[in-house]
């Protein structure tokens, strides 16, 4: 019962769509989808060359090589055209992106796939809950994929799910999830101490200590972190890594969706605040012609130096986020395992040097913007 209300709450936000299919981590439901779409050694697939290294680790996994395109540094994401552009005999799926929280050309890029008899993939594991010219996101390709990890629009601590549009996709996808691994009582007992810390624990005080022992915790593997430590290092396929959702991440699923319409428009209005103060001060913002179609799960600025940016931010408790600090967040070195050159993506390689992310969902805006009039000067 659980499981079919949580789809059902799901689906709400989906416009109706009842084709939903629920996983351990949003990059499985990704990895799911692509073994469904058949992709395999010798094929190709395009994505943003500013993204998470997990995109590109569910493509490498199944013996594909990923193929990046640069996006564009006002919307963060990849043109129509740059996709276009990138197709070859070889491309398989088409991944596009809400990045932030934007979705950007999405139909664009949807039908230019079509043309060309390619799948195409909707990465909205930033922007379930939000639309694309009054279309919700997650509507215009043959599929979607979500993440409900920590800090995304809604939370399960892990977790995600996959909508798919194009019915056909459906029994290959059945087929494929039938090998998925079921958590283990262990999982679900440390999964659900951290939702305790996080919902109990976690404050403006201890937010930056936390979050750096989380991640060191994380990457050695020592409670269920975003990504285990060979997701960030290697590109072969953790043991445990196809795997199922559990009663845990189901139940708190339920009990989030609820906040999920005044938490956007709080993240909305707040975004709005930052774009007018940084407007005014001639400072890189996110133009107001995008809002239609932003729902700001972050938002981001540009800083002249971020270590800086960063002691300065640690000592006023500001509740900073460094989502995309590398172009393969966040893995910072040996982006040749993953097939991306920078030369290829200098767009991506200069915002990743000089981004940082304001909180969205703060009830204390005027706390942000008077930290950041203290320090106009270090952004860009």
């Amino acid at each position: 019962m659980g499981t079919q209300e949580y789809k059902h709450k799901l689906s709400a936000y989906l416009g109706g769509n009842t084709d939903i299919f629920l996983y351990w981590k949003g990059r499985v439901a990704l990895y799911a989808l692509l073994k469904a779409m058949k992709v395999g050694p010798g094929d190709e697939v395009i994505l943003p060359g500013f993204t998470c290294v997990v995109v590109p680790n569910a493509i490498k996994y199944l013996g594909a090589k990923p193929v990046y395109v640069d996006v564009q540094r006002g919307p963060m994401n990849a043109s129509p055209d740059s996709y276009r552009k990138a197709i070859t005999s070889k491309t398989k799926v088409i991944i596009t992106q809400n990045t932030f929280g934007l979705s950007f050309g999405v139909d664009e890029i949807a039908g230019l796939a079509k043309n060309a008899g390619i799948r195409s993939i909707e990465d909205c594991t930033h922007g379930f809950g939000g639309t694309f010219k009054g279309k919700p996101n997650g509507s215009y390709c043959d599929a979607a994929f979500f993440s409900t990890q920590w800090n995304k629009p809604f939370s399960t601590g892990i977790g995600g799910f996959a909508s798919v549009n194009d019915k056909s996709l459906i029994p290959d996808l059945h087929q494929v999830n039938g090998d998925l691994l079921k958590p283990s009582g262990k999982d679900k007992l440390v999964l659900s101490a951290l939702l305790f810390a996080r919902d109990f624990v976690l404050n403006p005080s201890n937010y930056w200590r936390l979050r750096s022992l989380y991640r060191i915790l994380s990457k050695y593997n020592l409670v269920i972190g975003s990504s285990k430590g060979e997701e960030l290092s290697g590109i072969q396929m953790p043991g445990d890594y196809f795997k199922d959702i559990s009663d845990t991440q189901v139940k708190k699923g339920i009990s989030n969706l609820g906040n999920l319409p005044v938490i956007i428009e709080r993240r909305k209005k707040n975004a709005e605040i930052y774009t007018h103060f940084l407007k005014e001060r001639g400072k890189y913002h996110v133009d107001l012609k995008y809002f239609e179609d932003h729902s700001f799960l972050k938002y981001p600025v540009l800083v002249q130096n971020r270590q800086n940016f960063d002691e300065l931010a640690y000592k006023r408790k500001i509740e900073l986020g460094d989502w995309f600090c590398t172009p393969l967040y966040p893995v910072k070195e040996n982006w040749n395992l993953w097939d991306l050159n920078e030369k290829d993506v200098p767009n991506a390689l200069f915002l990743s040097k000089h981004i940082e992310n304001f909180p969205t969902d703060t009830a204390n805006p005027k706390k942000v913007l008077k930290f950041a009039e203290a320090h106009i000067n270090e952004f860009i």
